[in-house]
């Protein structure tokens, strides 16, 4: 019995120590699967933060996408509202200088049409008393009459090729 007691007492002992080791162990297990669902949560929070921060930047990317695309629906319209302008004003110039030559042209051929009738009504009051006046002198003035005439005809022809230049 003593044996018995001993064997008794031996395994109460052992019993003893593999609960005592036991306990240990299953604290240890506890402590680490603390440590590892801390992990596990921070890096969930980590993941799901990442996530939104993907999302808002995304988000972002498409509104300034979508203002780059207007922006440069805008500067392509007015590139060709300045084209435009720049056309119409070209073709303004165009119609000013073309007036202008016009006006000139017309202010010569009216000058020198008032010079030739003018003259030709001079004249004409010369050879109504050309007996009053040198030969020679008449025959000078007729040609000055002639050459001023003549600029007048080279006044008309200028006109009518501004006219025809458009």
């Amino acid at each position: 019995m003593a044996l018995l007691a001993l064997l008794l007492v031996a395994a109460v002992v052992v019993g003893a120590v593999l609960v005592t080791r036991l306990q240990d162990r299953n604290d240890e297990w506890q402590a680490s699967s603390t440590r590892w669902q801390a992990l596990a949560t921070a890096a969930g929070e980590q993941a799901a933060s990442a996530e939104a921060a993907r999302a808002q930047a995304e988000a972002d990317l498409a509104t300034t996408t979508q203002q780059l695309a207007t922006a440069k629906k805008r500067i392509t319209e007015l590139a060709d509202e300045k084209a435009e302008l720049a056309d119409s004003d070209a073709s303004r110039q165009q119609l000013v200088a073309y007036q202008s030559r016009v006006s000139k042209a017309a202010g010569d051929v009216a000058a020198a049409l008032t010079k030739c009738v003018d003259g030709q009504q001079q004249l004409i009051a010369y050879l109504d008393d050309a007996s009053s006046y040198d030969p020679d002198d008449l025959a000078r003035y007729r040609s000055d009459v002639s050459s001023v005439c003549g600029a007048a005809t080279d006044a008309n022809a200028a006109l009518q090729r501004a006219l025809d230049a458009g």
